[in-house]
């Protein structure tokens, strides 16, 4: 059987499955486009030990995203294609992905953040670029960028936490520099404090976008008073408690 990019996203990205399901069916499959393009790129350093080829493999990526822009013939990849006409429908700008592929180098360098500030960076360009870009397919207006990144740092904090054993046993500095783990928890629970401050700036057609983000809080609470479950691996929320926060989520709309 022919796995779809709904498969790829639902089997490695199911929070961002599980809330684009609460998108009308017109607009779920170009969400899973954007998701399977951040999968792509976030796989890429890890295809090979040799850093000459993964970072071909973004600069693949870097060059299908120029292309776009130059409206040139998408490249013949699954992912590529989809992603060429998602970028053309909404007119999303091309430097957000650009950055996205940017910061997907640091996997490849494993060069420490130099600070806290250096870190958050990265998560804005990942993790706040692909919210922003979701919440806008979905039609959310300028206004509603400020409380869309705000909870794709929350939520890219609250996944970066959780992804610290296997970033530590890869090889790459999960911590930054002067930094410990409750310091970035708190700084994804401010961040998340922030996105709920301006929460009725983001329409209700855009929400399935921020509640990609809805296991955030309750990942970093738990991480700030907590910290030692980080490095034991043991923040993830059971299945249950999963699939009961989207569902109460879901229903109130208070990402």
């Amino acid at each position: 059987m022919t796995e779809t990019l709904e498969d790829r996203v639902a089997a490695s990205d199911p929070d961002r499955h599980a809330a684009s399901l609460l998108a009308p069916p017109e607009l779920r499959a170009q969400l899973w486009v954007l998701y399977a393009f951040n999968l792509e790129i976030a796989r890429a350093p890890y295809v090979s030990e040799q850093p000459l080829i993964a970072q071909m493999r973004l600069q693949f990526w870097t060059d299908a995203l120029d292309d776009i822009a130059a409206g040139k013939p998408p490249r013949a990849y699954e992912v590529a294609e989809p992603l060429a006409a998602l970028w053309a429908a909404h007119d999303l700008p091309t430097a957000l992905g650009h950055q996205m592929i940017d910061a997907r180098h640091w996997h490849i360098d494993r060069a420490p953040f130099a600070d806290m500030a250096a870190w958050l960076a990265h998560i804005d360009q990942s993790a706040g670029n692909l919210m922003w870009l979701a919440a806008r397919i979905l039609g959310a207006p300028d206004g509603a960028e400020q409380a869309s990144r705000a909870m794709g740092r929350a939520n890219g904090i609250a996944q970066w936490l959780q992804a610290v054993p296997a970033l530590d046993a890869n090889g790459r500095p999960p911590v930054p520099e002067g930094a410990d783990m409750a310091d970035m928890a708190r700084a994804g629970l401010d961040a998340l404090a922030q996105a709920r401050k301006v929460r009725a700036t983001v329409p209700k057609s855009a929400a399935p976008a921020l509640l990609a983000g809805f296991q955030a809080g309750a990942v970093l609470s738990r991480a700030a008073k907590d910290p030692a479950c980080v490095t034991a691996g043991a923040l993830a929320p059971s299945e249950f408690r999963r699939r009961g926060g989207l569902l109460l989520r879901a229903l109130s709309q208070r990402w």
